[in-house]
């Protein structure tokens, strides 16, 4: 959620049929916020019935249905509070533009229920709890460009955790996907096509900069493992 700036919003139209608009949103804890015109559809259904969901899909063009999204359920209801504006013009500067305008106003989604699905046959409803307290996680900005750098610089090195450290001990292609303070998550190719795969690292990690000393002790335990005991 505080990796992504857009998702779509849900709303109830007059007659109770879901209606789905692309909407821009920031957050301000656990709860996402908008920034919307009056004129807006999804706007006039909120003052009616402030039901709503934000679902936020992370973009893979490749496999689309094996993307982590989430979907969060709860009222949407107007707000004043200045943490809001505050937190709505940080990630999205461009609205200082019009974020005064008089048929602009902020809306937050009271965060009720959670549903997270992390692809294929990774899904669950989350408690509320467990939602509203977890933290950004803190690799989110740097992981883009780790997943990108080890598939294209250190392919062999994906390879060789995913072998060590996975049931795929025969993997001949295999993909970084993402990588969270707790781990990474692989795509790996089998038999029986792409299937996913993940691989812990040994204590959670504070901060990107412990990324790159976590996934290259990571290799080298994989590398020693596939050597087997010395002769």
């Amino acid at each position: 959620m505080a990796r992504f700036r857009t998702g779509t919003l849900s709303t109830l139209n007059g007659e109770g049929f879901p209606h789905g608009s692309f909407v821009s949103y920031a957050m301000v804890g656990p709860d996402p916020v908008f920034l919307v015109s009056k004129l807006a559809t999804h706007t006039k259904h909120l003052d009616v019935d402030s039901r709503a969901s934000l679902m936020v899909a992370e973009p893979q063009e490749d496999r689309p249905l094996a993307s982590s999204r989430v979907t969060i359920v709860g009222p949407c209801e107007r707000t004043e509070d200045v943490e809001v504006r505050e937190a709505f013009l940080q990630r999205h500067p461009e609205a200082s533009y019009y974020v005064d305008f008089s048929d602009f106003g902020f809306f937050r989604l009271r965060s009720e229920s959670a549903r997270y699905i992390g692809g294929f046959g990774r899904m669950s409803w989350l408690t509320i709890e467990d939602y509203r307290s977890a933290e950004p996680d803190p690799l989110h900005e740097a992981e883009a460009g780790i997943v990108s750098h080890m598939n294209e610089d250190h392919a062999d090195a994906v390879l060789a955790i995913v072998r060590a450290f996975t049931r795929a001990t025969e993997a001949e292609v295999a993909y970084m996907v993402n990588v969270d303070r707790y781990g990474c998550d692989f795509s790996v190719e089998t038999s029986g096509g792409m299937r996913p795969a993940r691989v812990g690292f040994e204590k959670a990690l504070n901060s990107a900069d412990m990324a790159r000393a976590a996934v290259v002790a990571l290799t080298k335990k994989a590398r020693t493992k596939l050597a087997g005991p010395d002769e």
